[in-house]
């Protein structure tokens, strides 16, 4: 079954009354439920994915702060994005800065925002009143995630519009992700090519390992992740393995924090790699860094790889 027909079978994440200005929701994540007493009002997102996904349905109304940005928000968000107070843009916001804006809601796209060492634990917003939500793909517990894969993408945008009231927009942003999947899958521009996804990194490589965003997107384009044996979302690789390997294609996260041009540098400077066949054929894919996670900007990330690739536009 190909990635665009499993996505058919995507089931409701959470679920909400139609009556969606009353009704309470309530829906599971990560083993804990999240309840609601009506669709979120003062939500505040704590890293750009989680912003993104609010966005991509028409939350922004419902928002009153983001935070943590790796990049650039996409351009068709950034007049929406532009009307929510940013609380912090380089890190999370200090748990008092969070709970001045009285949130009714605050999700993330990482477990880690949920620590004591960034806004606190889940358990200390349950005492407060305010309800939270992770992404399923970063569950503090693994084997509470699901299977990393478009549906389950899909399942997480279902979330968010149950979360707001906004099922309709939610449905229409997974449909649209389905069809240009659906495309990509049938150019498969990357058949019988061999990509390593860069992440960061000198001495050792943070790559795109076979339990994340990349491994969707390079199974996407029909490619083969040199470190498909390597079980993660993103973790530390090794030299060892791509001069083994000698990609036809290196895929670069282009991130605040290690630019794309920063790794072509090292990369075209290092006495072993330069010799590489997709170094010395500048045989390089430039993706933002959150258009490689899971959420609704991924299948944006997909389209660049394709498009980059000679699949066109999908």
């Amino acid at each position: 079954m190909s990635i665009a027909a499993a996505l058919t079978l995507t089931a409701c994440g959470g679920s909400s009354n139609d009556d969606a200005d009353t009704a309470a929701i309530s829906l599971q994540n990560c083993g804990r439920t999240v309840t609601l007493d009506g669709p979120a009002e003062r939500a505040v997102t704590l890293n750009q994915g989680a912003t993104e996904s609010a966005l991509s349905i028409g939350a922004e109304g419902q928002m009153v702060g983001t935070a943590y940005l790796d990049d650039a928000v996409a351009p068709q968000w950034q007049a929406a994005y532009a009307q929510v107070p940013a609380l912090d843009e380089k890190d999370y916001p200090s748990r008092e800065a969070l709970l001045e804006t009285r949130p009714d809601l605050v999700l993330a796209s990482y477990s880690s925002a949920f620590d004591d060492k960034a806004v606190g634990s889940h358990e200390s917003f349950d005492e407060v009143g305010i309800a939270t939500y992770v992404s399923p793909f970063g569950c503090k517990d693994k084997s509470k995630r699901p299977p990393v894969a478009w549906e389950s993408i899909a399942t997480e945008i279902t979330d968010y519009g149950t979360l707001f009231g906004r099922e309709s927009d939610a449905d229409t942003v997974v449909t649209q992700m389905r069809e240009t999947l659906a495309g990509i899958e049938s150019a498969a521009p990357a058949k019988g090519k061999t990509i390593f996804w860069y992440d960061s990194g000198t001495d050792t490589p943070y790559i795109g390992g076979n339990a994340g965003g990349p491994q969707l997107i390079i199974d996407a384009v029909g490619g083969t992740n040199v470190f498909a044996k390597s079980d993660g979302a993103w973790l530390d690789g090794s030299w060892e393995t791509v001069l083994a390997a000698n990609p036809d294609v290196i895929v670069l996260a282009d991130a605040s924090w290690d630019t794309a041009e920063e790794k072509k540098n090292y990369l075209r400077g290092d006495p072993a790699l330069k010799d590489l066949t997709a170094v010395r054929d500048d045989a390089f894919v430039v993706v933002p860094f959150s258009a490689s996670t899971p959420g609704p900007r991924l299948i944006e990330g997909a389209s660049l790889v394709s498009e980059q690739l000679g699949g066109g536009r999908a």
